[in-house]
């Protein structure tokens, strides 16, 4: 059994906690119990459950890759011309194994230890990415745990045959389905959804469809996908991302969208963007919604930013959204921990006896300090076993 004591909890408590076989076994309040001579004191710094990092292309970052300059589109954001500079970048990038060791590694220092990425799976590309990208997971099962989405960056029926490989990748190893604006895009919102929800029903699998288009359009998809969800059974399985839509339209159609969204367990993904609305998540998450975050793109080709640090987007998020009260903070902080959780499907998450040891502790007074002040100095632990410090791997 390991111990570690003086453990601030969320709630201003010092705690020590008791781990046997990788899990928590329990939570006293601290100086209750003996004290064994190996165990480790915390100092009284707020432990957290580990992140959830919701979003992320672990194939096709730049991190610790040469510097790639920013190439802007002609005309504003457009999906298909930063598809285009992706290609030609990634001809000339490290070897993708390489740079997905990086960012894995980058987002373990910050304290993510379990993570969504969607992996590109094209006719041009075939399933290069999914064969590297798993052989990646299969490297570091022991530091993190990681679903993988085969993901349609050029389409599925603009791209023939994208079909027949998602299905591939989905035998291979691969979680969960994922689309890509199904309207703008492919040009045919059915069948898009129909080869969606169809590979997701044949190998059980989960949904994340990336949906950048806004609007009015944006917002109807969101209602194919809400509808499309309840009648294939799929209740509380699939998520969209980014839904720049919801951030867009007035407030009684967004609370219609919300409605809709929350009857069918349907979570909703945001990295708060800079240049872009996105999902107000006060009241999606008034309405019931599931709104989890992510880092999506870091450093590569759709943007030069992103450092892996699921606690600065929790800052990210809250800035974005006016999130001042501590109340209001502690639901930024939500969406980069338990609701993340739930959206990932995580087992045996949190800080209760039973759940797995996966935490990080901060050098912060409480969970809001931690939201605005973003402490570098912090440790993580996997199954109770430290694995890094201060943005630092431990052991590899």
């Amino acid at each position: 059994m390991q111990q570690f004591l003086n453990a601030r909890l969320a709630d201003g408590t010092l705690a020590d906690l008791s781990v046997s076989n990788g899990r928590f076994s329990a939570i006293t309040s601290a100086g209750d119990g003996t004290r064994a001579a190996s165990a480790v004191d915390l100092d009284g710094w707020l432990v957290v459950p580990a992140f959830v990092e919701g979003h992320v292309h672990l194939d096709t970052s730049f991190y610790g890759d040469a510097w790639r300059p920013h190439m802007p589109c002609a005309n504003g954001f457009d999906v298909r011309e930063r598809v285009a500079f992706q290609a030609r970048n990634l001809a000339a990038a490290a070897p993708m194994a390489e740079r997905a060791r990086n960012q894995l590694e980058l987002c373990l220092g910050n304290g993510s230890l379990s993570m969504r990425s969607h992996v590109m799976v094209s006719a041009d590309v075939g399933l290069k990415h999914v064969e590297c990208i798993l052989a990646v997971r299969e490297e570091y099962r022991d530091w993190i745990d990681i679903q993988l989405v085969a993901f349609p960056q050029s389409g599925i029926l603009s791209s023939p045959g994208t079909s027949e490989l998602m299905d591939e990748a989905l035998k291979m190893g691969c979680d969960l389905v994922g689309g890509l604006d199904p309207a703008s895009f492919d040009g045919d919102v059915k069948g898009h959804l129909d080869a969606v929800f169809g590979l997701a029903e044949k190998h059980g699998a989960g949904i994340d469809i990336h949906l950048h288009d806004g609007g009015s359009l944006g917002l109807f998809e969101i209602g194919e996908i809400v509808a499309r969800t309840k009648a294939s059974g799929m209740v509380g399985k699939v998520a969209v991302s980014h839904a720049y839509a919801l951030g867009e339209v007035e407030p009684d159609a967004l609370a219609r969208a919300a409605d809709g969204l929350a009857a069918a367990s349907v979570a909703i993904m945001t990295n708060a963007p800079g240049s872009h609305a996105f999902p107000p998540v006060a009241a999606l998450r008034a309405a019931g919604v599931t709104v989890f975050g992510g880092s999506d793109n870091i450093r590569d080709s759709w943007w030069p930013y992103g450092d892996g640090d699921m606690l600065n987007r929790a800052n990210m998020i809250g800035y974005r959204s006016g999130f001042y009260e501590d109340r209001e903070l502690e639901d930024a902080f939500d969406v980069v921990t338990h609701t993340g959780a739930t959206a990932l499907g995580l087992e045996g998450y949190g800080l209760v006896p039973g759940a797995r040891a996966d935490f990080v502790a901060l050098k912060a007074a409480h969970v809001p300090e931690a939201v605005v002040a973003v402490p570098r100095e912090r440790a993580v632990y996997r199954a109770g076993r430290l694995v890094a410090r201060d943005g630092k791997l431990l052991g590899r």
